[in-house]
This record gives C-alpha cells, sequence and structure tokens, in this order.
C-alpha cells in the first residue's frame, strides 16, 4: 500500500489516510483546486520576496550613487527616503521602523506612576489611573504596546516624580531591531494626489 501516493489516499483534517474511492467526487475536485491555487499563491509570494530584495538593493545602490556626487557615503540607512521620476508622476518611498522593547525600568516606571496616583487627591486622579491602565495593558502575548505607554509622556504633569517615571521609561526603552518598508505610488492626473500601488491581493 503506496500511503503517500495521492491518487490512491488523500490525508483529512484528522491527519488520517482515506481511500481516494471512499471520497466524494466535489470533496476531491474541492481539494484538487484548493491545492493547486495554494502552490500557485505560494509561488507568486516567493517571487514578490524576491522581488522587494531587488528593489530594496537597487534602491540602496542608487542611494549610495547619489552619495557619491559629494564623495561621501549614504548616511542614512536608518532613514526615510522618497525618490520621484523625473515627471513626478510616480513615487518610491522607504520607511525604516525601528522595533523597540521594554527592559526591566518600565516596571520601576510603573511604580513610580502608582506612587504619583495614590499621593494626588485631584479629582482628575481617576482618569489618569485609566489612561496609565490602559497603557501597560498587555495583549494575548503578554507583550506591551511601545504605543501606548509612549504616549503617557504627552501628558502635560508637572510633578517631579511623574517626571522621573517618564524619565525611566525613556531610559527602559531598548532597539532590538529595524525593518525596512517600500511603498510605491503613482500620481493621478498631472497634479492630483498620490496614491499608493496597491501589492496586496484583496485591495486589487
Amino acid at each position: 500500500m503506496q500511503a503517500n501516493n495521492a491518487d490512491q489516499f488523500r490525508r483529512n483534517a484528522k491527519g488520517h489516510l482515506v481511500p481516494v474511492e471512499q471520497i466524494k467526487d466535489i470533496d476531491l475536485v474541492r481539494d484538487t483546486m484548493v491545492q493547486n491555487v495554494i502552490a500557485r499563491v505560494k509561488h507568486l509570494q516567493e517571487q514578490m520576496r524576491k522581488a522587494k530584495q531587488d528593489i530594496a538593493d537597487e534602491v540602496e545602490s542608487f542611494l549610495e550613487l547619489s552619495a557619491m556626487e559629494y564623495d561621501t557615503t549614504y548616511g542614512g540607512k536608518k532613514g526615510n527616503v522618497t525618490l520621484s521620476s523625473f515627471d513626478g508622476q510616480h513615487q518610491i518611498k522607504r520607511a525604516v521602523a525601528d522595533h523597540l522593547a521594554f527592559d526591566e525600568r518600565l516596571q520601576v516606571a510603573k511604580e513610580l506612576i502608582d506612587q504619583c496616583i495614590h499621593e494626588w487627591t485631584a479629582g482628575s486622579s481617576s482618569e489618569v489611573q485609566a489612561l496609565v491602565e490602559h497603557a501597560f495593558q498587555t495583549d494575548k502575548e503578554g507583550k506591551i504596546s511601545t504605543a501606548r505607554v509612549l504616549g503617557l509622556r504627552s501628558l502635560n504633569i508637572k510633578d517631579e516624580q511623574w517626571q522621573k517615571a517618564m524619565q525611566a521609561i525613556m531610559d527602559s526603552i531598548q532597539v532590538t531591531g529595524s525593518k525596512s518598508y517600500l511603498r510605491f505610488y503613482e500620481r493621478q492626473g498631472q497634479d492630483g494626489p498620490y496614491r499608493q500601488i496597491p501589492l496586496d491581493v484583496a485591495a486589487l
């Protein structure tokens, strides 16, 4: 018995091998169609991954070429850049975003903030506490949102203890890596707005 022969057996969702003659024709047709489509999608995904890398390399090479005009090297590997076509109809935008995480000093900041809230008697204490609790909420993976925590710094609170907590937050930030994003734009008409060229299949 050739258990791995798709002409004789198909594996079901429970992992069991089922003889093909016991499977309804429509189920076989559906299975074949889905498997063929997914194979094409994976091939397309690999092509897009390679194209992305090729484009990123080409953009980087151009930036270095541009810098050579001034006898230097391009120093903006972690910066954002926009490249426009000569007629202004198309743009390539490269954005580099740092991945941020907090070290143990974030808990020190949380303790300082809690001390502030306990000491304050103003009517706004409950609102501030709600903001703080929301900022330090964790997601399903137990991670804290960097954006929400850093958003606390926008609160106009002059309390010395609070300011110490904000400094502890800043000191706790660690850059764990960065990721480069490429986006492509086309102008609508001669003087119209730029619209992103969609590469997401759902947006096509």
